[in-house]
């Protein structure tokens, strides 16, 4: 596994890689961010504090 997907990414920071991202609880939802989008709050009642990359999207 590489170290971006293993790295935490905070909520308001620059999505560097467009793709799927998760919650670090791995207990909510999925988020689909775009790369220099911000990435979005926690959801609610969530014990995670950043999302991780599960799947990068792949070029067209």
């Amino acid at each position: 596994m590489s170290k971006d997907s293993e790295r935490i990414y905070h909520p308001g920071e620059v999505v560097p890689e467009s793709g799927i991202y998760e919650c670090e609880c791995g207990q909510h939802q999925w988020s689909t961010d775009v790369k220099g989008h911000r990435f979005p709050p926690m959801h609610e009642g969530c014990s995670g504090s950043g999302w991780k990359l599960k799947a990068a999207a792949h070029p067209s």
